[in-house]
């Protein structure tokens, strides 16, 4: 008895050598001139007359043949595509993540389905925003975000000062140069919040995702390995179209 996963590796050939089949077939009937014959014979008037060979033209295609040469392509496709699909109905597997069952007998149509979204979850959390590792982060209960320890920092102010490079004299004035010093005027606390996840948390969620994504593949090879019955309908749906 053959399983799901053998026939499902047959039915990408068996489908194209089936269309390759319709085509030609399909070709063959569309030329007119294979499809005609003909048959003459020539008699002259009296004895005396020229003689003339008979001339003839086979058929080269019949169309009830093409007919027929084409269900026989399409019966293999036909039989194939039916056991496949029947198998799908009933060949299941559970998707066990380290002894935990996540999904009891779940079809292999399901399964497919899980492991493209499983794809596209992972792809989108390795992109989840990761807390800058430069800072130290703690839980606000009060916010549920994340936040640093308080900064302290000066705020300073630019006060002009007067430095004389030179005393006055009875015949110079003072020279006095202005510069500006910053001057203490007040301090500020900085606490930076944010709502991006810890590195921890991100490798934590990928590790569960790939896990997943192992037990689904693993779940699929196992339904697909499930034994199946050849299911045989080309016959009665040729004989219908055709017969």
């Amino acid at each position: 008895m053959a399983k799901l996963n053998q026939i499902i590796a047959v039915e990408k050939g068996v489908k194209s050598k089936s269309y390759q089949d319709i085509t030609a077939a399909h070709q063959r009937v569309q030329k007119v001139a294979l499809l005609a014959g003909i048959s003459r014979t020539y008699q002259p008037k009296d004895e005396e007359g020229e003689q003339l060979p008979p001339e003839s033209t086979r058929v080269q295609v019949q169309a009830e043949d093409v007919l027929r040469e084409m269900s026989a392509s399409l019966t293999r496709l036909f039989d194939v595509t039916a056991t496949k699909d029947w198998a799908n109905c009933t060949a299941r597997a559970d998707v066990v993540v380290e002894g935990r069952t996540i999904i009891a007998e779940a079809p292999v149509s399901y399964l497919l389905f899980l492991e493209k979204q499983l794809t596209d979850l992972h792809t989108f959390v390795k992109k989840l925003p990761v807390l800058d590792a430069a800072e130290s982060w703690s839980l606000d209960p009060s916010t549920d975000w994340w936040k640093t320890d308080p900064v302290r920092t000066i705020r300073t102010k630019k006060v002009p000062r007067n430095h004389v490079k030179a005393e006055a004299t009875d015949k110079h004035p003072a020279q006095v140069e202005v510069y500006y010093e910053d001057v203490p005027i007040g301090y500020w606390t900085t606490v930076k919040f944010s709502g991006a996840l810890p590195a921890r948390r991100v490798n934590e969620l990928l590790d569960r995702v790939e896990k997943l994504q192992h037990a689904v593949k693993f779940a699929r090879e196992e339904a697909n390995g499930a034994e199946v019955t050849e299911h045989r309908v080309a016959d009665a749906v040729f004989g219908y179209l055709f017969g």
